[in-house]
């Protein structure tokens, strides 16, 4: 009997230590070009507001802070874009194109639902 709850034991031990390994690893990165519309993040998701009309708003929300995405074509898809590198403010050419067509080529990172593209070149 001694034996059998040892073996439990060690069984519900190997299962929680995989359970840590798996959900401590970070989500691998996969290279992409995303094709679509840069867009600022609280105006299309309070209220859908996108292309030409909204530029001018979308640019100064973005250097206040608010996060910029694209509007991938086709899947309808957001990402939040992100820089290249930590510590870093995303680069001069996402403001220059918000509410325009643009291909990003980075990393995508998905976690709890959200997708990442960090920009590495934009076209």
């Amino acid at each position: 009997m001694f034996a059998m709850k040892k073996l439990a034991v060690r069984s519900g031990l190997i299962v929680l230590a995989v359970f840590l390994v798996i959900t401590a690893v970070p989500y691998a990165a996969q290279s992409a070009s995303i094709t679509g519309e840069l867009i600022e993040t609280f105006c299309y998701a309070s209220m859908g507001a996108k292309g030409e009309s909204h530029r001018q708003c979308a640019i100064s929300c973005v250097k206040k802070g608010i996060p910029a995405g694209i509007l991938e074509d086709g899947t309808g898809k957001v990402y939040v874009l992100l820089p290249s590198k930590n510590d870093s403010p995303l680069p001069q050419s996402v403001i220059d194109n918000m509410a325009h067509k643009v291909t990003v080529t980075g990393k995508v990172y998905t976690t709890g639902g959200t997708q990442f593209l960090t920009v590495e070149s934009i076209k």
